[in-house]
């Protein structure tokens, strides 16, 4: 592929409104967000295998939570839990009843963990790759992934396709080798478009991703038949009204957030809202006129600190920077990942008056019983209450006009029975 031909390949995927680099890569803040709750996965996985609570299956295991996260970030990842599914009739991944593999797998991820060279890195999955564990191949790149953006790029189908129609390649799923020669590649190809791309190696993944699900069609041979093409416009069709669904959603999400605020300075709180959401505005009210201009000092760790900042909405009692409220405002498919966020807070500060709320759709009401109900949430020091958007915006002015405090939220939120 000639360098000018790839330059417009790249204009044109950044021109994409809807393009992956568009909707996940650049303008989606549930992506920031994910590297911290995906790297508290990682740690409660490898804590788990050591001290021998990991289970023997994918599902209720700290690594389904890892791969929810994963999936959760748009459709470049779509599909990414799969290949850990435990299929009992293949064995596969051989990670669930094999002790020896799963204290590997455990090593594994610990090693990069901590990793902070290439080198390292490259190695560990090298040593992975030798144990020939059953089932489990480059599908654990995804992971790595938000670990070291910088070094290990996504995997999956669409990007293996699309990078064999980019290069005219014939790479392989399912192999680490051939994983390694196509980041090779990839690298190459990323520096040397790198003014148009990013360090970050979600950007390439996402082009090489659109063009192996033939939204971005680079040569005939990716069109092989009129039923193919039919194929390929019905998916463009289902991918705008994605996009459509998500700007709606991302509008009921902005509504909450400035209910939220409405209320927390008519009860006499200080209110802020996320250090990405600042510039917002619901109905011609910026977020900005009734808030504090910055996040006040709190006494945690730097990693921490800048995760609680991401948190939806947070109320402080007046002139101070004691936490009364935490607010997560979740859309269809986040609502695990803000939870953590909230339990995060909770277990990095000392306040017995600290509330914890999720402001869920209401039609994800049973999803997020389902997650409260997890032990690993259930067991944490603060219980995390929850408030359904029409409730929230029902009573909005209500709850402005008659409370005098916090307590006033007692009348719409709901928490699961102990």
């Amino acid at each position: 592929m000639i360098q000018t031909n790839l330059e417009n390949i790249l204009k044109e995927y950044k021109a994409d409104n809807e393009s992956v680099y568009n909707t996940w890569f650049i303008n989606n803040d549930e992506r920031l967000k994910a590297f911290r709750s995906i790297r508290r996965g990682v740690i409660q996985v490898v804590q788990a295998i050591k001290e021998n609570r990991f289970g023997n299956d994918f599902k209720g295991s700290p690594l389904e939570f890892i791969l929810t996260c994963i999936t959760e970030q748009k459709q470049i990842f779509e599909g990414a839990a799969h290949p850990f599914y435990w299929k009992p009739k293949l064995r596969i991944p051989d990670i669930y009843e094999n002790e020896i593999n799963k204290t590997f797998f455990g090593q594994f991820l610990e090693n990069c963990l901590l990793a902070t060279t290439e080198d390292q890195i490259l190695n560990e999955i090298i040593k992975l790759d030798q144990l020939k564990i059953k089932g489990l191949g480059p599908a654990v790149a995804n992971i790595i992934y938000f670990l070291h953006p910088t070094i290990i790029p996504p995997f999956n189908t669409a990007i293996v396709k699309g990078f064999n129609y980019l290069f005219q390649d014939n790479k392989k799923l399912g192999s680490w080798s051939e994983y390694l020669a196509m980041r090779v590649h990839i690298l190459k190809t990323n520096e040397a478009n790198k003014s148009m791309l990013s360090n970050d190696l979600g950007a390439i993944a996402g082009m090489l991703f659109e063009i192996g699900s033939k939204n971005i069609i680079i040569n005939e041979q990716q069109i092989i038949s009129l039923e193919e093409k039919e194929k390929v416009k019905r998916q463009i069709r289902k991918r705008h009204s994605t996009i459509l669904e998500e700007e709606k959603e991302e509008n009921f999400h902005t509504e909450m957030q400035y209910h939220l605020l409405k209320i927390g300075v008519a009860l006499g709180y200080d209110v802020i809202s996320a250090s990405n959401d600042r510039g917002r505005c619901h109905d011609g009210k910026n977020f900005s006129f009734i808030s504090l201009d910055s996040f006040p000092d709190i006494n945690v760790e730097k990693d921490i600190y800048n995760t609680i900042k991401l948190i939806d909405i947070v109320w402080f009692e007046k002139g101070t920077n004691k936490i009364v409220c935490a607010f997560e405002v979740e859309k269809s498919t986040s609502i695990y990942s803000g939870i953590l966020r909230l339990c995060d807070l909770s277990c990095s500060i000392i306040n017995n008056d600290l509330t914890l709320y999720l402001i869920s759709p209401d039609s994800r009401e049973k999803e997020v019983l389902m997650q409260l109900n997890r032990p690993s949430i259930k067991s944490n020091n603060i219980p995390v209450y929850y408030i359904l958007f029409s409730d929230l915006r029902n009573h909005c002015e209500a709850l402005c006009k008659f409370g005098d405090s916090k307590q006033i939220l007692n009348k719409i939120s709901k928490t699961i029975t102990v």
